[in-house]
């Protein structure tokens, strides 16, 4: 009993001073419980079943990542308490000294975990309950469902899960309290506090040349996933190359900076002279010292969070913003004309004769009528020749594309080529610009960033190309924005415009019908939708090629839950990264600050003021935050163009946007912590 309420006494004591452990700790719960409730808090929207589909996927991939954000979360919970213990070694010291045996001790540790974890848990859980219903209502608006039938949810699944996974979180802790504990000496124990932590100075002249190396090195990562990325990276397998160099490069410059810092600053004498320089930039150089591993990791975590947070809003803001640019029509069916090569891949004679019909004939057949749901709509006819092909395009050029760009360019794909007063109607009904072209021109439509610059380096060189026996040059000397296919990304790596006049209709290669309902209601359209795909139970499918269907509707639901997918997994990986990682930061400032109360004292005594002792603390904990988050933003601006150029697809408008939201994000979590941290540690070093 006396075990126990020493136990209570000292969580009693410690609160104040490591607040922030104990917020970190439910923080943890809370955000663990709301990610894994989110399948609970679904079942009761109201939405298709296609986004159920969605919203199941979501769930899985959220689980996957629960198991590694609880790695992060365990590793967090182990490293907070090894400076919490480190912190209590007086204290611990004092009990052997009243004749306290070091079983007694780990029994007190035992308790007190017992007791941190219930606490945590009860409040995290509580507090995540009530953030999962704010999340439910996040979830219904992105995948915009009807709440109507929206009540109060407890997940006990994700209950069960969390008390699970920080269950074992604890025993761990407690084990590894009860080894350190074993390994405590009775003179280290009284003696922490007088202890100085030596200041090893390594050898200025290895510091430098380390430093320069990693620099060197990182540059070298730096150009492979953005400059060199056409030559460096072809598989994907290749990331791992930079990732590897980078990671290695970024603890060699904690290394050498950690050598260099103090003799820099103590070679100018102006500045490490004046005031509490002395003392503070030793300070900063120790923990830097002792923590290069600490903070390599912490670098690389707020790295991760900046490119994922960015990169995933970037996606899901794009995807939105480009759903009316990219599906402004209600539907689009498409049937590909077949030949007796098409006779291997299970299609017979008739199917094959009967793909020449195109989209409207073949629905008559099946007693569609295309004029009774269709308020207006477009068809048109785009060609392939087998012998030209995206190499013949590039013609002059094609060596050097070849040389400067990845061999993951199909340069033996057929071109499209579609007549422009086709691709005028396309336009029109697109609300796209239109176009005029001389009988000896042609014109290229793309919106595949890559792939236009791509393009455009033969177009420049006005490239002219042969095409149905007929020479023709570009009008334009840079591909034009535009599409013939609805998508919900820019895919459309180049489609070639020539006059009506030289085509030649034995080279049809696809039929196509692009319209608009009567309706604009979404459940008639779905049905209209569903109408056509189930012509492949008609008896009559046995003779037809049936069009493939790609509606804005199906376009939208799956912008919106990969936009959802996307998001979800990006602040859930986020938010745990930046938390462990300021929280590392935090508690091992807080931790200094106990340790070094003596010397704080000591500088009172030699004549230093409050004011003095408070700006060498805070320049301190400043240096000590900002030195790795420096380094992962400088990271990040290299990161995010490689993920840039990555969802290049997806559309890029929304990128700064991102940022900004990320910057915000990251200033109101690291900067709360930094406030708290310095507030918390003036506390600690106060004097009584």
């Amino acid at each position: 009993m006396t075990t126990i309420k020493l136990s209570f006494r000292n969580i009693k004591k410690s609160f104040k001073d490591y607040a922030i452990y104990f917020f970190t700790l439910i923080l943890g719960v809370a955000i663990f419980y709301v990610f894994n409730s989110i399948e609970s808090q679904t079942v009761l929207l109201d939405v298709t079943e296609s986004t159920y589909e969605v919203i199941g996927m979501m769930t899985t991939m959220l689980s996957a990542a629960s198991v590694f954000v609880a790695f992060i979360l365990g590793f967090l919970i182990i490293y907070a308490s090894r400076f919490l213990i480190k912190r209590r070694n007086k204290e611990f010291g004092i009990y052997m000294l009243l004749g306290m045996s070091k079983r007694k001790i780990s029994m007190i540790l035992f308790f007190e975990t017992i007791l941190i974890g219930i606490i945590s848990l009860a409040v995290g859980l509580g507090l995540g309950v009530l953030l999962s219903q704010l999340m439910s209502m996040l979830v219904a608006n992105m995948f915009e469902a009807d709440m109507t039938k929206y009540q109060f949810i407890f997940s006990q699944d994700a209950c069960i899960k969390t008390l699970i996974y920080f269950g074992i979180m604890y025993v761990i802790v407690m084990l590894f309290n009860a080894i350190n504990v074993g390994k405590c000496k009775l003179i280290d124990l009284i003696q922490t506090s007088k202890k100085s932590e030596t200041i090893k100075l390594k050898n200025p002249l290895l510091c430098t040349v380390v430093f320069i190396l990693s620099v060197v090195a990182l540059g070298y990562a730096y150009y492979m996933v953005t400059g060199g990325i056409n030559e460096t990276i072809k598989t994907p397998e290749d990331i791992l190359k930079p990732i590897v160099i980078g990671a290695i490069s970024t603890f060699f410059i904690f290394w050498s900076l950690s050598g260099l810092i103090l003799k820099i600053v103590m070679s100018m004498k102006n500045l490490y002279v004046k005031g509490l320089n002395a003392f503070t930039f030793r300070q900063v150089s120790s923990k830097i010292n002792t923590t290069v591993f600490s903070m390599t990791i912490i670098s690389l975590m707020l790295f991760v969070t900046i490119c994922v947070l960015s990169s995933s809003l970037s996606l899901k803001n794009s995807m939105t913003a480009n759903l009316d640019e990219l599906a402004p029509a209600d539907i689009q069916l498409t049937i590909s004309v077949k030949d007796d090569d098409w006779l291997d891949q299970g299609y017979n004679e008739k199917q094959i004769e009967n793909s020449k019909l195109g989209v409207r004939k073949t629905l008559e057949a099946f007693d569609f009528n295309i004029d009774d749901y269709f308020k207006e709509y477009v068809e048109y006819n785009s060609y392939r020749m087998e012998d030209f092909t995206f190499a013949d395009s590039l013609g002059d050029s094609l060596e050097y594309v070849k040389n400067n760009n990845t061999s993951m360019i199909p340069y033996n794909m057929p071109e499209e080529i579609i007549k422009l007063s086709d691709y005028n109607k396309i336009a029109k009904i697109y609300n796209n610009e239109e176009y005029t072209l001389n009988q000896d021109e042609y014109m290229i439509i793309a919106d595949y960033d890559s792939m236009i610059a791509i393009r455009d380096i033969a177009l420049e060189k006005g490239q002219e190309l042969t095409i149905f026996g007929h020479k023709l040059k570009p009008k334009y000397n840079e591909c034009k924005d535009g599409f013939i296919e609805m998508a919900s990304n820019h895919i459309n790596s180049g489609v070639i415009v020539v006059p009506d006049e030289i085509v030649d209709e034995q080279y049809l290669a696809f039929n196509s019908i692009i319209g608009n309902y009567y309706t604009d209601d979404l459940d008639e359209q779905r049905e209209i939708k569903e109408q056509i795909l189930d012509l492949v139970k008609n008896p009559l499918s046995a003779e037809y090629c049936l069009p493939t269907v790609n509606s804005r509707v199906d376009i939208s639901e799956a912008s919106i839950g990969l936009g959802a997918l996307v998001t979800f997994l990006g602040l859930y990986l986020g938010i745990v990264f930046l938390i462990a990682s300021v929280a590392i930061l935090a508690l091992k400032e807080l931790t200094e600050s106990t340790d070094n109360k003596e010397r704080y004292k000591m500088l009172r005594k030699l004549g230093a003021d409050e004011k003095m002792i408070n700006k060498s603390l805070f320049r301190q904990i400043a240096i000590f935050f900002m030195f790795p988050l420096l380094i992962a933003i400088i990271h990040s601006i290299f990161g995010i163009k490689f993920c840039s150029y990555i969802i290049s697809t997806f559309g890029n408008e929304q990128l700064l946007n991102s940022i900004i939201m990320t910057a915000v994000f990251i200033v109101v979590i690291y900067g709360g912590y930094f406030l708290i941290t310095y507030l918390c540690s003036k506390n600690i070093i106060k004097e009584k």
